[in-house]
């Protein structure tokens, strides 16, 4: 699959977050939606995508807050900057032709699974760009996570299925029952009491699954120790890891409208239109590798023609750029995540 097609699949809620909180500052409220813009080509660059599908978080409804209410029910609502810029940013992309995900009662995350399910429907691969750990759960010969950090996109690792091993001690297929027995506690879903990453990665390699440990607490207490065995023992362990491993779940079945072959989302987009969202959030000095980028046109390329607002900004001659390579994803250095 090295030579497949890749799908690139965008966590918006994520990236917008990250951006909001690393550069907030006062002023018109558009800071957020420039990180995006620009994660956004860094991605593309690195990656070499023939579509781009970006999720959002539906913010009107939540069939997980209704299901379970706890659900994140420790977090604040959020600031109006923020709501002001999650909605720009989704109106950004669509201008720029990008396809653009807000399930109906669902998370961003329902559709990076989404994604990760249709793309080798199309003989194609999945490369999934989030800042989020849950993620890894999606990871399997398709799909890899560029897992977003300080530092932004270049200094983020290309997490596979043989680097997870090699950071956590598991395997893609074990990561939601890693996660569920640790818990989440910026969602509001505590883990096993007493459970941390190192134990719960130490249960998975000797049991494969938490079930099978819960099953066996005998050999628990003989293969891991005799506290763990009493924490995952003690009331409600069992129920806390279950209810973790449910509301964890992604749906794989959101409609993406995706059509490798053209339409919202395919590569390259105008680029007339990418120079003009771009110059209308104050990218400026970012048009030129956005156009190269996304466009795949060298800016001194756009034709005198093209509309007025999308060619006003024009301070410099645009450098000529090297050619992009072909569309394949690159084999990227693995380096820590926090």
């Amino acid at each position: 699959m090295d030579d497949a097609p890749v799908v690139l699949a965008v966590d918006g809620n994520s990236l917008v977050h990250r951006s909001y909180h690393a550069q907030a500052h006062t002023g018109h409220a558009a800071w957020a939606v420039r990180g995006l813009l620009t994660q956004l080509v860094a991605a593309v660059d690195r990656v070499r995508p023939v579509a781009v599908v970006v999720g959002f978080d539906d913010p009107d409804s939540s069939r997980r807050r209704e299901r379970w209410p706890s659900y994140k029910a420790n977090r604040t609502e959020k600031l109006d900057t923020l709501v002001e810029q999650l909605t720009e940013a989704a109106a950004a992309l669509r201008r720029l032709g990008i396809a653009v995900v807000v399930p109906p009662a669902l998370e961003a995350d329902d559709v990076l699974a989404s994604a990760a399910a249709f793309a080798p429907t199309r003989n194609a691969r999945t490369v999934v760009v989030t800042s989020d750990r849950d993620a890894f759960a999606l990871i399997d010969e398709h799909t890899s996570v560029l897992r977003i950090i300080n530092g932004g996109v270049e200094a983020s690792p290309m997490m596979t299925a043989e680097r997870l091993v090699l950071l956590l001690g598991v395997r893609p297929e074990q990561y939601r029952d890693f996660a569920a027995l640790r818990g989440d506690p910026s969602d509001n879903l505590p883990g096993v009491r007493g459970i941390g990453p190192r134990t719960a990665a130490r249960l998975l390699a000797e049991f494969g699954t938490a079930a099978a440990a819960f099953d066996d607490l005998d050999s628990v207490r003989d293969r891991i120790g005799a506290g763990a065995a009493a924490r995952m023992a003690a009331p409600g362990a069992r129920a806390a890891w279950e209810l973790n491993c449910q509301v964890m779940t992604m749906h794989r079945d959101v409609e993406l409208d995706l059509d490798l072959a053209a339409g919202p989302g395919v590569l390259p987009l105008p680029a007339a239109v990418v120079a003009g969202v771009f110059r209308g959030h104050n990218l400026t000095w970012s048009v030129g590798p956005a156009v190269r980028v996304l466009a795949e046109v060298e800016p001194g390329d756009l034709p005198a023609s093209e509309p007025a607002e999308a060619m006003a900004w024009s301070p410099r001659p645009a450098r000529r750029l090297p050619p992009l390579p072909p569309r394949r994803p690159r084999i990227e250095q693995l380096s820590l995540f926090d």
